[in-house]
């Protein structure tokens, strides 16, 4: 057989090399949010943490510009409508109805000076202090004032986690409660894919011009344990696909290129063979 009838062969063989051989990359380039940490990927044990910033309150502080929802247990309807208040629509996936996610509700804006305006009561400070402590202290003035043993629910509508990659769904969650961990996130977007590589999962955290890393090895249950999996707001949860999916999809492109190249090559190779 003549070296010319190798040719396609021998073509096809350099491609699935190379291919292999860049399979690192492949996924990179496939990945979001790249860090030159994320080399710790395949050999971490449980959890590993770049740029530590240490644990962050257990339970969230208000913040100017906050949403609070707030509404009298006893009573749903009160506070229902308000003029200085702002309609927060709380799905946390517009393209889907998911739980977890916060109702349709109206929400008060912490102002600038930290205040708050509620019906009827008027403007009440709640900056700096825990949801519980917002609770209880608009629940006295309201009994104060107005209603007999009210019982008052605050929820911050606006905090929320982002979950890219090889999840069920992917997009912002709400945090409808203090000490949301990981897991509990990970069930509401309906877990990983099959394709998605349990040892990449990764947690950016804080600044984003120097933020905290944290990875994650969803395969040691020993993971669980970490305080770094209690979520905080604006978290950004990236997991990547397995090695092997993304080199499978790299194979899959150059197949689509190098098969019909193949069909000229033979074709070529006959016509030669045949006018010879």
């Amino acid at each position: 057989m003549s070296q010319k009838k190798y040719l396609p062969l021998l073509l096809l063989c350099v491609v699935i090399l190379s291919s292999i051989l860049s399979s690192c990359s492949v996924r990179k380039q496939h990945s979001l949010f790249n860090a030159p940490t994320d080399i710790v990927t395949d050999t971490i044990k449980q959890v590993y943490v770049v740029n530590d910033q240490g644990l962050s309150d257990i339970y969230y502080k208000i913040k100017v510009n906050d949403q609070l929802a707030i509404r009298n247990v006893q009573n749903p309807e009160f506070g229902a409508t308000n003029g200085n208040s702002a309609g927060v629509s709380g799905s946390a996936n517009s393209n889907s109805n998911q739980s977890g996610s916060a109702q349709n509700v109206l929400a008060y804006a912490v102002e600038p000076d930290g205040m708050v305006n509620l019906p009827a009561v008027g403007r009440v400070e709640v900056i700096g202090l825990t949801r519980r402590e917002a609770a209880i202290k608009i629940q006295n003035i309201y009994k104060s004032k107005l209603l007999k043993d009210p019982i008052i629910e605050l929820t911050v509508v606006n905090l929320k986690v982002t979950l890219l990659g090889e999840f069920g769904r992917q997009g912002n969650f709400y945090l409808e409660k203090d000490n949301t961990d990981l897991i509990e996130i990970i069930g509401e977007a309906g877990g990983i894919t099959k394709t998605a590589d349990p040892k990449s999962l990764k947690i950016i955290r804080g600044d984003r011009s120097h933020p905290e890393i944290i990875y994650v090895n969803l395969n040691d249950i020993n993971s669980l344990a970490s305080k770094k999996l209690v979520l905080q707001n604006n978290d950004i949860i990236v997991i990547q696909q397995t090695k092997g999916q993304a080199l499978s999809e790299r194979l899959q492109s150059y197949n689509n290129i190098v098969q019909p190249l193949l069909v000229v090559i033979n074709l070529a190779t006959l016509i030669f063979a045949l006018t010879r």
